[in-house]
This record gives structure tokens, sequence and C-alpha cells, in this order.
């Protein structure tokens, strides 16, 4: 059998070939192995829990961790090996730093900008070359900004017979992947008219850019907020000048982008308006601490508006993204009579792997959620795959599940799973071959 090698380029290159119904598929087949990692076992399926094996952290130098994630589907077995910067635990700091201590009220000149297609502009180019952009000279050593936190690494592909097939590089394979598992649960969402974004490295184009395919034409905000503007700069000139994003950027007249970083005197204010108003919020940075006051979600005033939020960011006990107290108010029991209109809680917060989150995700361990207030991503869509199915039959079906689903509060927190790498890896390749991408190594 040929061993198949994609370099990132060529990742990149069949990723940016695909059209909303490839993606759909691509993420039907993530389902469909999620399912089973909750709900099969050995004699069933290759995707159970039973045969993903816990992955091993090794720290690296300057702190940097590697990652060994072994997994397997019914087709294939396989390990990822990826190095990506980890934030230093700050010693003896058991108590959450305010909000205030990651951001900056000096007044600077401004350091947001904000893009519309209304009106459209002549070009792309225009566009931006147009833009008057000034920023603090502060220095951000914090590695939410400049330092580079996409994982450096590899995949490796193997039968379920022990015979390597195919060799991927990890960096835009693992920020896909965990676009696609976020989202699953997006696409079924009622409204998704303004996204933040937190972050704007890979993982952050990817969530963005599978919110345009999949749902481009009901968007018309999208801020993106991250705390060094000149990263957050970049990543608005590839989606506003890169030819493989001028059909996303059009397709939508109403779209507009905006950047927000706390270098800027404003920022703040800013924050708390985005995140109130925000129908999606994307969370992908190695953050240390809350991202933003957990009142902007749960007071009175954050919690008349239905949310989804996917926090996918942070992967190890001291990092977090999203403050314990948003996680535990979502948990909490519904009372019967308040004062306020309300958006509706499923008093559960949605994981991709129950054991991976209660032992490495720092939101759940921070807000002392216990396994029975998490529920499995590929657990939740079975029993709303059963309820749609009972609905279309002429039967009630779980209706407030949902309802919750597409219009209620739901948290998402995912730390990565090796299967989802596998499952992605291996339509990945049947993809190169069939479209002439990658390296084809004869005899190997």
């Amino acid at each position: 059998m040929p061993l198949t090698v994609l370099s990132d380029s060529d990742i990149n290159s069949i990723l940016h070939s695909l059209d909303r119904d490839d993606i759909l598929v691509l993420q039907n087949n993530l389902a469909e192995a999620l399912h089973e990692y909750s709900t099969g076992t050995q004699e069933t399926t290759g995707c159970c829990q039973s045969n993903q094996p816990q992955r091993i952290a090794i720290p690296a130098t300057n702190n940097q961790t590697t990652l060994f994630m072994p997994a397997s589907t019914s087709t294939s077995r396989g390990i990822k090996i990826a190095t990506l910067a980890t934030a230093p635990e700050a010693p003896g700091n058991d108590s959450l730093p305010s909000i205030e201590s990651t951001t900056s009220n000096t007044s600077t000149t401004s350091s947001s900008i904000s893009i519309s297609n209304r009106p459209k502009p002549a070009t792309p180019a225009s566009q931006m070359s147009n833009l008057s952009i000034s920023s603090s000279n502060k220095t951000d050593t914090s590695i939410t900004s400049s330092q580079s936190t996409s994982p450096i690494g590899s995949l490796t592909l193997l039968t379920s017979t022990g015979t390597p097939y195919a060799f991927l590089a990890a960096s835009t394979l693992t920020a896909f992947r965990t676009a696609l598992a976020s989202t699953t649960i997006f696409t079924r969402r009622t409204n998704v008219h303004t996204i933040c974004v937190f972050g704007a490295g890979l993982q952050a184009l990817w969530h963005i850019r599978l919110a345009l395919l999949l749902r481009g034409a009901d968007i018309h905000h999208i801020h993106i907020i991250n705390r060094n503007f000149e990263r957050a700069r970049t990543l608005m000139e590839t989606i506003y000048t890169s030819p493989s994003w001028s059909h996303l950027r059009n397709a939508n007249a109403k779209l507009g982008f905006s950047i927000v970083s706390n270098e800027y005197g404003e920022y703040n204010r800013l924050l708390k308006d985005h995140v109130r108003k925000a129908d999606v919020i994307f969370c992908c940075t190695p953050s240390t601490v809350p991202l933003f006051p957990a009142e902007y979600m749960t007071s009175a005033e954050g919690r008349k508006k239905g949310r989804y939020v996917c926090a996918i960011g942070s992967y190890r006990q001291h990092m977090i993204e999203l403050h314990p107290d948003i996680l535990r108010q979502a948990v909490a029991p519904e009372h019967k009579h308040h004062h306020h209109r309300h958006a509706e809680r499923g008093g559960v917060i949605v994981v991709d792997s129950l054991e991976a989150c209660m032992k490495e995700a720092g939101e759940v361990k921070q807000a002392g959620l216990s396994p029975q207030q998490l529920v499995e991503i590929g657990e939740l869509l079975m029993v709303k795959k059963a309820s749609m199915k009972d609905i279309e039959e002429g039967g009630e079906g779980e209706v407030g599940l949902k309802r919750w689903l597409q219009a209620g509060n739901v948290i998402y927190k995912s730390v990565g799973l090796g299967l989802m790498d596998i499952c992605v890896g291996e339509d990945l390749v049947m993809l190169a071959r069939e479209r002439g991408f990658g390296t084809m190594v004869e005899g190997f």
C-alpha cells in the first residue's frame, strides 16, 4: 500500500477547495464517530471510548508541551504527536484575577477597526489599504497575544492490521477538526447574526471560515477580539485579501467585521457590548484568566439572550477562558418563579469527552462540576437524532431539548480528542487521493 504524505500546504489546499456540502459530509462523519465514542462498545465499534487511550503530556522547554494522542476508529489506528505553547501556571495563586488585570485602560489612539460590505468596496485590497490604524507600543508577553499557539507535529495513520498508510502535518488539521466539531451545534442554532471570536490564530480562522461556509447568509457581524492588535489585523487581511475567501466575504451584503484589542482605551466598554449582543461566542485562546467578567452573562440583563458559547482554547487545569461562575449558573436548577425573562438553560455543559474534561478542562475543574453535570456531544446528538425521528413520526419528542439546542444557553467545552484527528485525517487522505493532492510513496 502506498504511503500518502500531506504537508500543511497540501492540507490547506484541500480544505480551501471544500464547499458547504463537502463540509457537511465531513461533519456528519465526525458526528457519527463521536456518537460511537459515547455509546459504542468494543464489540460494536472501534471508535468506542475503551479504544481511545488518554493522551500523554510531556513538558518541553520554553513553556511548551508535547502531547501524544493515540486513537482508533473501526478502520484505522493512529497517533498524533504535537508540541504547542502553554501558558505558565502562576505559583501560589488560587484566586481568579479580575478582568481589569488583563486589560488596559490606557487612552490610546484607536486599536479598533470595522469593515463592512455596506457599501461594497471596490476591491478587498483598497478596503484594507484605506484603514487608518495605530496602536499602543505596550509589549504583551502573553501567549494569547503575539506568540503562535498552533501545534507543530504530525499525525500517523495505520490500517487496522498495522500498515502505515498516511503521514499528515498537524497544525491546520488540528484547527480544522476542532472547528468542525464546534460547528456541529452551531449549524442548528436559530440565531447566528452576531459572532464574537476571541483569538486570532488558526483556531479562530477556521471557526470563522466554517461559520461562513455553513451559515454565511445568516451572519451580519463578526467581532474579532484579541490582545495583540497586529495579529488580529493579519487575520483580517487574510479574510479580505485572499482569493480563497472571496466567495465567503462577498456572499452576504450585510456581513461586517470588526477588531478590538485591549490596546484600545474603550476596550472594556466594547468587550461588554460585543459579548452581550453576541449570538455565538468562539473562545480560541490558551488563556489562564477569564476572557470577560462572568456578570456579562450571569446578570439578569446578560441572561436574557440565548447564546452558543464554545470554549476550545484551554486544555489544562490552570488554563481557563470562561469564568467558573458562568458554568455554575448554566448547571444550576431552574427556579420556577423569577422576575426576569431568561433564556432557557439545559442544566448541563456539553463536552467532547467527559473523562478528559473532568481531568484536564480548567473551567470544569475550577467550577467544581460533577460528571452528572456534563454531557458528551456524541451522546447529546444521539438523543437529538432520536427525538427528531420521533417528531417526524408524529410524536412529541424531546421538544425541550430541541428548543434548548436551537435557542437556549448552550456551553460547549472541548479539550480535543485523538479520535477527531483520526476520523478527519481518514477523510482528508481520501480527498487527497481523489483530487490529486500530496505525495505518494510507493512500496513503503
